[in-house]
């Protein structure tokens, strides 16, 4: 990637060495390799070792739009490279990966299903690349973000990595692709976490909050990735409701006699 300006890589007073320019892109790209061998371990049949590369990629799509904010090389290049691997791990990974957990006894339609996921995921993305920029409210995502929605059937399918059978299991592989697929490209509002700034807090209960999901997801991955997966998920809805009582127990404005 290349900073923005004068390209000397020279943000705050500080000089970054050229090669700091490149970390970005790098972590994008062990983004994209996270999403490949999904594919390929979900193809070979073994989905305990599938589903945690997509765990993966989350941290590493977060970590690289990180580094390039801190040192100033956000590009255009980096942002067009980040959603093409974020269609690879986020849209078509989550998708091969629900396909061979359950989806794939149900013929056509379980192809179609994935395939809905993927082309929701792509349009998230190309959503959120023309509006983000325009978006007044940067604490919340419109519509559920690509990574959130592709830890749906990752988490599912680590928490119960053997291949579903009956008309149950495939019902479940059927929601686990096409609610999130739904969400992506809804109007529905998620909460986003890159407006919150831990620098300048002066408590250190985040840190210890933090620290404490660390050990949780140490101890309990599957349980607790599970959890935080369909949190997140249901904390949208959560916020609707709580704002629809707000909103009643607000008085009435005053008229005017």
């Amino acid at each position: 990637m290349h900073p923005a300006g004068d390209g000397h890589g020279v943000r705050m007073g500080r000089r970054y060495p050229r090669g700091i320019f490149l970390l970005p892109s790098l972590v994008t790209v062990g983004n994209l390799f996270c999403g490949y061998a999904c594919i390929v371990y979900a193809m070979r049949g073994d989905l305990a070792t599938a589903a945690p590369f997509v765990g993966i990629a989350v941290v590493l799509d977060m970590l690289d739009g990180r580094l390039a904010r801190m040192t100033n090389t956000t590009s255009a290049f980096g942002l067009e490279f980040d959603s093409l691997a974020d269609v690879v791990s986020f849209g078509l990974a989550p998708a091969v990966l629900a396909f061979a957990w359950g989806l794939a006894d149900l013929g056509r339609v379980g192809w179609a299903a994935g395939f809905l996921f993927v082309t929701a995921a792509a349009m998230r993305l190309a959503r959120f690349n023309i509006q983000s920029a325009a978006q007044p409210d940067k604490r919340y995502f419109i519509g559920m973000p690509t990574p959130a929605a592709a830890g749906i059937p990752a988490a599912t399918v680590f928490a119960f990595p053997y291949p579903a059978t009956g008309l149950l299991q495939a019902a479940a592989a059927i929601a686990v692709v096409l609610i999130p697929a739904a969400l992506m490209v809804s109007t529905i509002r998620f909460r986003s976490f890159k407006t919150i700034n831990l620098g300048h807090s002066r408590s250190y209960m985040p840190v210890f909050a933090f620290a404490a999901l660390i050990v949780l997801i140490a101890m309990e991955p599957r349980v607790s990735l599970l959890v935080i997966a369909y949190g997140y998920l249901m904390s949208a809805f959560l916020g609707m409701v709580l704002a629809r009582l707000r909103r009643r127990e607000e008085p009435p404005p005053a008229t005017s006699s």
